[in-house]
């Protein structure tokens, strides 16, 4: 795997206020004749000026991802069949897999999913392929792993395939953990099927000494919180009521009635938790601190941190010593509407408690002079942490980009991005989300792709989300045939394109007359299951449309200057009822109000 640097903190003094001594770099897009064109390692982004020295910190954690009983030449060179456009999932893949010769792994596989964690298809070929060989050995965390490939990608016939036959058959059922069952369930719901996330749950409870009566509560209020954060409040409610009437002597836990308050401020239906909350305290159940760390989020989420903070004082008075999960909502509730001076109020509170502010209590106040646009507040707030003790974490760092992308500052943005590398952390997924979005927005393909290759060199692979990012932007820059190779290699790697993208890429193919690559779109489009629901927002012609509203919003303008000098608007009022176009009867106003004012 990748080595490790040592991480230092950053100095974002240097970052936001010093100039980039090379502010126009000439990234140019590879031929992809022969690979993926994004396949090509990317080289550093921006070269910057060097941090001045960092602090001393203590050696780094080991690679999680080493491991001595496989080597990075096997992990490299499963890597480059993966991301070659030519090798298919099924027998082209395990073809190319029985030519290199690689003896496999359980740790080597493992390693490779969680790089490849957005390739189902691919990944689910190698694992079929290592079983097939001589002395290997699944474990069970590579087995909860293709479960959950295959879960995430909606594969849900293969997932239950794979649980069954260890299940029934005699191919080590040890392997099929509660953790399986956890990922059906979740993912069940994320697809917006909780019948089947409960069947899931059921089936798992009827299976002779699976589970313990711990375990089954355990995996019961998993099936509660999966559906309440889909927003699927109300058939978590209806399924607990039923258990509760057909199993009169079950005693919920406290965590039951905390996952559906929860559920119900997500939903924001404030009357359903004041109502579940009451509930609560007559069943005789005691609220806990996570109880209370519930109720003060929720009313920080409905933006009513006055109550959340009169809760403070009721759970003091109820014996329950509050701590960071019911500070940190209400400290940041008050970071988010702007209201700093409450915020460090509630924060000198908390530091004089033992706990003391957490990562988090920073993170949000990080996150509200962001929000306020204060970045000399936000670089103090990361220097206090820092002078505590407390280390900054990717999410830290994302709130800043999060400002960067939504104010369309590039250069401080890669800026950025490249002291967080120098200084050895490790950019998450959202980070080149929040990094690809900025670049789109801003029409800069040449720093996108390249983000794109980092991000697959750094172990993140390219999810729905990010590869849609840059077919969009590929396509507004006229990159057709690379806009297609993209799409191309989503399908290959078992992700299904959004069909508002496949739609707009069809639209522009014909529209420009390229009638065969539209045709092979068509075709890649039609080889997957998919959904043929476009958004409301939807318009065949963008251009024909941007257009009109330009035409519209020139017109308004103009209207808006000259009604400044018309000194009686009331003649506005015989217009109301013309049987006129909107357009015409604008253009005839402006013509009357120029005559009125004497300014034709």
């Amino acid at each position: 795997m990748l080595s490790q640097k040592p991480r230092h903190f950053l100095s974002l003094a240097l970052i936001f206020f010093k100039p980039n001594p090379n502010p126009n770099p000439s990234l140019l897009l590879r031929s992809f004749s022969g690979q993926s064109w994004l396949s090509v390692p990317g080289n550093p982004l921006i070269k910057w000026s060097s941090l001045s020295p960092p602090p001393s910190l203590p050696p780094p954690n080991p690679n999680p991802n080493f491991d001595p009983k496989f080597s990075e030449n096997d992990f490299s060179t499963i890597t480059k069949l993966l991301t070659d456009p030519s090798i298919f999932p099924g027998a082209s893949l395990r073809t190319a897999l029985d030519r290199v010769g690689i003896d496999p792994s359980p740790s080597l596989v493992q390693a490779v999913f969680e790089h490849f964690d957005s390739s189902p298809k691919l990944l689910h070929t190698l694992f079929v392929w290592a079983e097939e060989q001589p002395g290997f050995r699944c474990s069970v965390k590579l087995f909860t792993s293709v479960i959950n490939v295959l879960a995430k990608a909606r594969e849900f016939e293969s997932a239950w395939s794979m649980i069954l036959d260890r299940i029934g058959g005699d191919k080590e059922p040890g392997l099929v953990s509660v953790d399986a069952f956890v990922i059906m369930i979740r993912r069940y719901a994320r697809a917006g099927q909780p019948q089947s996330a409960i069947r899931a749950f059921e089936f798992a409870t009827n299976l002779d000494s699976f589970l313990s009566s711990e375990s089954e509560m355990s995996l019961f209020e998993i099936l509660l919180d999966s559906l309440c954060k889909e927003g699927l409040v109300r058939v978590a409610t209806e399924y607990f009521d039923g258990k509760r009437k057909s199993h009169r002597d079950w005693i919920p836990s406290v965590r039951v009635y905390n996952i559906l308050l929860n559920g119900w401020f997500r939903s924001r239906k404030l009357k359903k938790a004041e109502r579940l909350w009451v509930e609560m305290k007559s069943d005789g159940m005691k609220p806990s601190v996570v109880t209370y760390g519930t109720l003060v989020e929720g009313y920080c989420r409905m933006r009513r941190p006055e109550i959340a903070m009169e809760l403070v004082g009721e759970m003091r008075r109820e014996g329950v010593e509050p701590n960071a999960i019911v500070f940190n909502p209400i400290i940041d509730a008050l970071g988010e509407a702007g209201r700093f001076k409450e915020a460090w109020g509630m924060m000198e509170r908390f530091s004089v408690l033992e706990s003391g502010p957490t990562i988090s209590t920073y993170n949000s106040l990080v996150k509200g002079y962001c929000k306020a646009g204060n970045l000399v507040e936000a670089s103090r707030i990361l220097k206090m942490m820092i002078s505590r003790g407390i280390v900054p974490t990717p999410t830290t760092y994302n709130y800043f980009f999060r400002y960067f992308s939504k104010s369309g500052k590039i250069e401080e943005g890669m800026n950025l991005y490249n002291k967080m590398i120098e200084s050895g952390y490790t950019p998450d997924r959202l980070t080149f989300h929040l990094l690809l979005k900025m670049l789109c927005e801003e029409g800069r393909l040449d720093l996108a792709v390249q983000v794109c290759k980092e991000m697959r060199t750094r172990g993140c692979d390219m999810d729905l989300a990010t590869s849609t990012m840059l077919i969009h932007l590929l396509c507004k820059m006229n990159k057709f045939k690379e806009a297609l190779s993209e799409f191309e290699d989503m399908i290959r790697r078992g992700l299904v394109p959004q069909y508002l993208t496949f739609q707009n890429m069809n639209d522009e193919l014909r529209k420009q007359g390229m009638t065969e690559m539209a045709r092979k779109l068509c075709a890649l489009m039609s080889s997957v299951p998919h959904s043929t629901k476009l958004p409301n927002t939807y318009v065949k012609d963008r251009d024909e449309s941007h257009e009109r509203r330009k035409s519209i919003i020139k017109k308004a303008e103009a209207m808006s200057k000259v009604l400044k000098t018309c000194s009686d608007p009331r003649e506005l009022v015989k217009h109301r009822s013309s049987p006129e176009s909107v357009e015409s009867r604008a253009n005839r106003l402006i013509e009357d109000i120029k005559t009125k004012a004497n300014i034709k």
